[in-house]
């Protein structure tokens, strides 16, 4: 009994039924990312690497190597969250009728809350910061941003969050509350088990990373500007960046209030979602949607300034209507707050309220549509390239729009009590997310991808990539527009109708060509490195107008060695045209802040704090927490964060980034 009691305390829950050693499709999945690791570890630790990821990369407060770290955790995330897609499919592919398919249940639950959180929290997000992250200082002319070492520290926030949802897949099990983890499938009396308290402490560790970094690119945009670049010269992807992280600033502690209630609700045992002593579930749902549809257009804003970017640089013209697309990119951040409710047509709030939010849902449409005849009045007549990053805008177009309208539609309040929890409304979210925003991503890793890497991307690769999703997501999606429209609900692992089944087979190859897209991506990023000396471009490969072409491909350190003075709106351009794009002398020593491993240090203990909070075991959780806040107190006192490049090695690096330029 004593043992017993002495174990319950160290290892609260946890227990050898935590392990899934029953399950067999997640035995071979642990052997195989086992496997994996070893190999990598071993790789690293062969070519001695890791002193060198931990000093230059791990440790980094350049934002540069940070915005590509958000992007390498955004691709591993996609492969994972990939893979519980290609399952779900799968699976109902299969089940109907007297089949049952091959996942019960309880799994196909967790797995299809895993893949919305994953790809919503873990790749849309990370690679829409990271391409902000890289990008952004450059087209200001910043040398870094705002809060270096804060930065450093809201990266490894969310890989701390993405790596407890990796280890919910070996260790207990994950949410079974969908990927907003709803009450009252959330609360304790309906899931006592750590799937929820893994989907909370993953996302608050991950939402508090965000929200930081939401603040540093406010504050780098606003504070940080080259001289003469006022706010109406702002490229539009700076517009679109701020406003997707004002947004960010205010709705993200939203969403870290209603779970922090929930964790009380699941701890403690308050009442803040329950239907005992007050309180009440529908405000868990009005609160996530508060932050949640506003999240679309943090994800959507920025992407919208990439294809801004390409679009001008592709036609060989300046960007058509830009004070409108400015305005439209302020107007949609507005309306955004003013739409949730339409999440919610079938609650019972009456006709007055419904019709509010649908109104305000169609209007975001009005400066969204500005945006569309914006980038075609820029393709008239221009001398349009149909390079990869442009093809993505074009497939974006043709795509997105169908998932507008089909978005109008539901705003409809009688339409949607029609189509409300239907596969139509989950076909209509893919096409805005996949038309839009990975679409835009992929656009802007093709187009910015010399900048950061010195060489381009191998286009044969690229265009498999290409066509596998573009082809991929409209057999894929099709069918479920078809299929809601008859009727068909989300999230049903098992249909009595066979008579449906080719729709969702259809589907599931939809996803295989999609899978062959994602391989061709990954095969696209080895093969161009292999081949990186036959790719190797110039400082401007594609003729940018903007200022991060200003400097070398990659960048130094530095960014600038003199920070540039803009007169025009088309920085880069014009800076061309007069003839002055690179001082020649009078080189000064460069401040830069130092490499810290507090970060990642803070970020561990964090990541201890979820685990031993989800298995209740209160000492470890207590130890981290004590030592998380010990740690970050030190760190405040630690004053030697900075060194000096000195003027003899930028003039140097500048001489050989003009001799590699000619």
């Amino acid at each position: 009994m004593f043992n017993e009691s002495v174990l319950k305390t160290i290892c609260g829950r946890l227990s050898l039924e935590s392990f899934p050693i029953h399950e067999p499709i997640l035995l071979v999945t642990f052997g195989v990312v086992v496997l994996l690791g070893l190999g990598i570890v071993g790789a690293v630790t062969k070519y001695k690497l890791w002193g060198y990821l931990w000093t230059e990369w791990f440790t980094s407060v350049d934002h540069k190597k940070i915005g590509i770290m958000y992007m390498i955790l955004g691709i591993i995330m996609l492969l994972r969250g990939f893979a519980d897609a290609i399952m779900m499919r799968l699976q109902q592919a299969m089940s109907f009728g007297a089949n049952e398919g091959y996942l019960n249940a309880h799994h196909y639950d967790q797995i299809f809350t895993a893949h919305g959180t994953i790809m919503i929290f873990f790749v849309a997000i990370p690679l829409v910061v990271g391409i902000i992250n890289y990008v952004m200082p450059l087209q200001i002319g910043a040398r870094d941003v705002a809060f270096p070492f804060l930065n450093n520290f809201s990266f490894w926030l969310t890989a701390a969050g993405a790596a407890l949802v990796m280890v919910s897949l070996f260790v207990g099990e994950f949410s079974r509350g969908g990927w907003l983890n709803y009450v009252p499938v959330a609360n304790l009396q309906n899931s006592p088990d750590t799937g929820p308290d893994y989907y909370l402490w993953a996302l608050q560790i991950a939402g508090i990373g965000t929200t930081l970094s939401g603040i540093n690119m406010v504050v780098t945009i606003i504070k940080m500007r080259a001289p003469g670049m006022t706010m109406m010269k702002l490229p539009v992807f700076c517009w679109t960046a701020l406003c997707s992280n004002v947004l960010v600033i205010a709705i993200f502690p939203v969403l870290t209030a209603a779970f922090a209630m929930l964790m009380l609700d699941r701890y403690v045992g308050t009442n803040f979602f329950t239907n005992d002593l007050g309180g009440n579930p529908m405000m868990y749902w009005n609160l996530v949607w508060i932050w949640g549809h506003p999240e679309v257009y943090v994800l959507i804003l920025p992407i919208f300034g990439i294809y801004s970017e390409v679009t001008s640089t592709f036609t060989g013209k300046r960007l058509f209507g830009y004070s409108s697309m400015v305005y439209a990119t302020v107007v949609i951040t507005i309306l955004s707050y003013l739409v949730w409710l339409h999440h919610f047509f079938t609650m019972g709030s009456g006709a007055s309220v419904n019709s509010f939010f649908g109104i305000a849902t169609m209007v975001i449409s009005i400066p969204t549509g500005a945006k569309i005849f914006n980038w075609l009045f820029t393709m008239y007549r221009g001398q349009i390239r149909f390079e990869l990053p442009m093809q993505w805008v074009v497939a974006f177009m043709l795509t997105f729009v169908v998932g507008g309208m089909t978005g109008v539609m539901l705003a409809i309040p009688p339409a949607d009590f029609v189509l409300h929890n239907s596969l139509f409304l989950v076909a209509h979210f893919h096409n805005v997310i996949i038309g839009g925003v990975v679409f835009g991503l992929f656009a802007g890793i093709d187009y910015w991808w010399p900048k950061a890497f010195g060489f381009k991307l191998d286009p044969f690769w690229g265009k498999i990539h290409f066509w596998g999703w573009v082809i991929g997501y409209w057999v894929a999606w099709t069918p479920m527009y078809v299929a809601g429209l008859m009727g068909v609900t989300r999230r049903l692992r098992h249909l009595d109708d066979a008579t449906l089944q080719p729709l969702f087979v259809i589907a599931a190859i939809g996803v295989a060509i999609i899978a062959i897209g994602i391989a061709a991506f990954v095969i696209q990023i080895a093969v161009s490195i292999i081949n990186r000396d036959k790719l190797r471009v110039g400082d401007d490969p594609w003729n940018g107008r903007t200022l991060e072409w200003a400097t070398s491909s990659p960048p130094p350190a530095y960014n600038f060695a003199f920070t540039p003075v803009v007169h025009d709106l088309d920085a880069w351009h014009d800076m061309k045209e007069r003839g002055h794009q690179r001082p020649k002398s009078g080189f000064m020593p460069i401040h830069m802040p130092r490499n810290t491993g507090a970060g990642v240090i803070l970020s561990a203990l964090a990541t201890v704090l979820g685990f031993a909070m989800v298995w209740y075991m209160w000492w470890l959780a207590a130890v981290s927490f004590v030592a998380m806040i010990g740690y970050g107190i030190a760190h405040t006192f630690n004053y030697n964060r900075d060194y000096h490049i000195p003027a003899e090695e930028v003039a140097e690096n500048e001489r050989k980034h003009a001799l590699a330029g000619a």
